[in-house]
């Protein structure tokens, strides 16, 4: 009987999902979109490894990740080094991103290192030396410290 209780209290429970997790609130960006192009680039590179100075599927690095997507989908030019493409943007404050603009942090303390392309709502896709093509919060801390630079192309 104790047996027949505990599976059919089992089998009572719903799941359900935080809707407010990290992987949802990047899902949510990607499905805001409005470029449909962007969003299947995006889902086409997604967890392709880091490799540096990779420009394919093999392996990417930061910046060969942002120059391919500027001129796939947008039809612009960058150069090859983050440094470079800082150099190559208008300013544009952090609080007027639009989808597509880059964003430049330094985590070395000292110039440009590292470069991703704002979604929306405070996400931005990039090349993580860790984890390789994702989508992350921008408003987590080891990000927000080292942001010295946004700005767009357009």
């Amino acid at each position: 009987m104790a047996m027949v209780l505990f599976l059919a209290s089992c089998g009572s429970r719903k799941y359900t999902a935080k809707p407010d997790t990290k992987a949802s609130k990047a899902a949510d960006a990607m499905a805001a979109l409005k470029s449909k192009d962007l969003y299947k680039f995006i889902t086409d590179w997604t967890g392709v490894k880091y490799r540096l100075g990779g420009l394919d599927k093999s392996g990417i690095d930061c910046s060969g990740f942002a120059l391919l997507l500027t001129k796939n989908i947008y039809g612009q030019t960058l150069p090859r080094r983050s440094k470079d493409q800082a150099n190559a943007v208008k300013s544009r404050s952090l609080s007027n991103l639009k989808e597509g603009d880059l964003i430049f942090f330094s985590f070395g303390g000292g110039d440009v290192d590292h470069v991703g392309v704002y979604l929306n709502n405070d996400f931005f896709v990039h090349a993580s030396t860790t984890r390789g093509v994702i989508v992350d919060d921008l408003n987590m801390p080891v990000y927000q410290k080292a942001i010295v630079k946004t700005g767009t192309l357009k």
